[in-house]
């Protein structure tokens, strides 16, 4: 119910979350003119490595990690690439699926 997705991170588990203020953040980092815009170009597959990098990081951020995005930039995500847009991707869903 509080919408975390688990990423592993050099060998390292970490927990993330997209709070309210970074969701905020991402609509105006990504360039998006909303929310939706943003869900809907992973919903598409129109989403790009900076897309899913910012995610990952404002996620991170949310579970309270202290690094900078740059700090992702060398490091060993789970899964690679593939690995990393299926956290981004997951954290949007969660973030927006209601509870039951």
């Amino acid at each position: 119910l509080a919408g975390e997705v688990s990423v592993r991170i050099d060998g390292q588990d970490h927990l993330c979350k997209l709070t309210l203020g970074a969701l905020a953040e991402l609509e105006g980092q990504l360039g998006a003119g909303s929310l939706v815009a943003l869900v809907e170009r992973f919903e598409t597959g129109s989403y790009s490595s900076r897309d899913v990098l910012a995610i990952v990081a404002a996620g991170l951020r949310g579970g309270g990690w202290r690094g900078a995005p740059s700090d992702l930039l060398t490091a060993e995500i789970a899964g690679g690439p593939v690995g990393a847009a299926r956290v981004a991707a997951e954290l949007l869903v969660r973030a927006f699926t209601p509870p039951q």
